[in-house]
């Protein structure tokens, strides 16, 4: 459990991990509503609007059952980046603890998620010009450019960062282009004192498993309307919130790139690769406790010993 200060009244912040496709939100409101607790969203494309297929925002169902945050809130062409979210998520956090003492948060967005527990370091916003040229050159020189770039400025950040990740790597760009200064020399690391407890849950499962509930969730969201959803959205697909797995493979399907069939079958593999890359990173945190996406009573369990 993450070291926290002293409080008079215990204030819980449960944050579920894993995957894409393990589960995490039917967990999160079936723990929610036993715990009677609000959620919280760390999932950095759930925020936006009009692309709930793709994003697998939450049913409404599921937000009629329980109090959501961060779902669904932002247009798309909004520039929402790590640092505004810890800020204003820990703003709502300390509304949602003067009317209860545990709040549930779930998502898959590793850096959000660190955003919320440990803090980031302070970093330039975003100019929104440079951010603009490099995504006209992800569009039309690719991405392997960008981090050639970012390999000469910053060689110590593309030794640890996820170079197959487009937005951070324009992060990253950005803040050298805009400072003069390696984005590595930047980052300190240090996390900040929360006046909340912090208890990490991880869903694990067999990774035969998780990649067949991917490949089904993908038909699912296909049956539901993925196709449509993003030609909805095409006009904005230079935003970063588009600039993910899902709408990435549709746009090139609309531009005659390649077939639908080859698209949805992009979709399943790049959605298979982008869970190996979450679980690597969810594994380097020793806080997190593992369980079965079926193991609530145990789970609650855990929560209340800790």
């Amino acid at each position: 459990m993450t070291p926290t200060t002293t409080s008079t009244k215990r204030r819980r912040l449960i944050v579920i991990v894993g995957a894409t496709g393990s589960g995490k939100t039917d967990l999160s409101v079936a723990l929610a509503e036993r715990l009677h607790a609000p959620i919280i969203s760390t999932d950095s494309r759930q925020f936006f609007k009009g692309i709930p297929i793709g994003t697998a925002q939450p049913t409404e169902e599921q937000l009629q059952r329980v109090e959501h945050h961060f779902i669904s809130c932002f247009d798309l062409d909004r520039d929402f980046n790590c640092g505004e979210y810890e800020r204003v998520a820990i703003e709502r956090l300390e509304e949602l603890f003067e009317q209860c003492d545990t709040v549930v948060a779930v998502g898959g967005s590793g850096l959000y998620i660190k955003a919320l527990c440990e803090g980031i370091d302070d970093l330039p916003d975003a100019d929104k010009s440079l951010r603009e040229e490099l995504m006209h050159r992800l569009e039309s020189e690719g991405l392997e450019s960008l981090v050639e770039q970012l390999r000469t400025l910053d060689a110590d950040y593309c030794k640890v960062a996820d170079c197959c990740n487009p937005a951070r790597v324009m992060r990253a760009l950005e803040v050298c282009l805009s400072t003069g200064k390696p984005y590595s020399s930047m980052r300190k690391g240090k996390p900040k004192r929360r006046n909340f407890e912090i208890v990490k849950i991880g869903i694990d499962m067999p990774r035969e498993e998780l990649y067949d509930r991917i490949n089904r969730r993908v038909d699912m969201m296909v049956e539901q309307g993925l196709e449509a959803e993003a030609r909805s959205v095409l006009p904005y697909r230079h935003c970063n919130a588009l600039n993910t797995v899902g709408f990435s493979e549709m746009f090139d399907y609309f531009d005659g790139k390649i077939s639908r069939e080859e698209a949805v079958e992009l979709i399943k593999r790049n959605s298979r690769r982008y869970a190996k890359r979450q679980m690597t990173w969810f594994r380097r945190d020793v806080d997190v406790r593992w369980f079965s996406r079926m193991d609530i009573q145990q789970i609650l369990e855990y929560i209340e010993a800790v």
